[in-house]
């Protein structure tokens, strides 16, 4: 996870890719919405595939630490 650093001067503190002001929520949204790594690295060439990949990685790490509380409703 050294690719991904929590600088709070940068982006209010968002998790970014190190060395560039390039948010892991950005990737994200960059991914969902259909595009490729390929294209993120075209349009970004200062990035790595590694930046991408370590961003993912970060959200999975995150996600896996997600505590869920469902309401009495939900049930």
């Amino acid at each position: 996870m050294d690719r991904i650093v929590i600088d709070g001067e940068i982006l209010a503190g968002k998790p970014i890719i190190k060395g560039t002001r390039i948010s892991v929520e950005f990737v994200l949204e960059m991914l969902s919405s259909g595009m490729s790594v390929e294209e993120i690295l075209e349009e970004y060439p200062h990035l790595k595939r590694a930046d991408i990949l370590a961003a993912v990685a970060y959200a999975v790490k995150v996600l896996k630490n997600e505590e869920v509380y469902l309401n009495s409703q939900e049930r």
